[in-house]
């Protein structure tokens, strides 16, 4: 069988995949891998947005990319999709959620069905990379600024000038309280200096 019949088998995932999985440390092994990667795909399926350590996110997106490819390119009435979906999904309900929700929101999309995003770093304690893996058009805010911060905008503008003003006026208000307290120190000063009198000549 050659490349292009194989293509026909297997829809092509649209995220960069690994050659080679990571181990994520299970003291149960194998098993205990795959059950922490099921249990992703299903908190990822009801929640619609994780936050976890950066490797086990990227390797259960993979898992979940293909789970959504396959609800999308054969239905649920196709054996091998079901069964494939009741072994990823924990909570059974969820396969419901997959075919009638999630395939009719991503059938007609050429992105891909989720996304991965790098969490800011703690300051303090163990260092351990984090990641926010979400379904892409879930029903939280953004957690990406694309907005730009344009200076010519007509309320930037305003609001530069008014900046400038404010300060400006600070400036002339402390100059002025130096003067009039230079002033009114000396003139304290010279009233408390009391002046030597000339001896006198005997």
């Amino acid at each position: 069988m050659n490349q292009a019949d194989v293509s026909k088998l297997v829809s092509k995932l649209r995220i960069n995949v690994l050659p080679k999985h990571r181990n994520l440390n299970n003291p149960k092994g194998p098993e205990g891998r795959i059950d922490k990667l099921r249990k992703t795909v299903t908190g990822l399926i009801k929640f619609e947005r994780i936050e976890l350590n950066y490797n086990r996110a990227d390797e259960a997106r993979q898992y979940a990319e293909r789970l959504i490819s396959e609800a999308i390119r054969h239905g649920d009435c196709h054996k091998p999709t079901m069964d494939t979906a009741n072994f990823w999904l924990l909570e059974k309900e969820l396969i419901h959620k997959l075919f009638k929700v999630l395939v009719p929101r991503y059938e007609a999309t050429n992105l891909s069905y989720t996304r991965l995003i790098s969490a800011p770093q703690q300051q303090y304690g163990r260092h351990t990379d984090k990641a926010v893996l979400e379904l892409r058009g879930n029903p939280f805010p953004d957690l990406m600024n694309y907005k730009t911060n344009n200076k010519l905008l007509i309320q930037n503008v305003l609001l530069d000038a008014a900046k400038q003003d404010y300060k400006q006026s600070k400036i002339n208000e402390i100059a002025n309280n130096i003067g009039k307290k230079g002033n009114s120190s000396l003139d304290k000063s010279s009233k408390n200096i009391e002046v030597p009198e000339k001896p006198t000549e005997s």
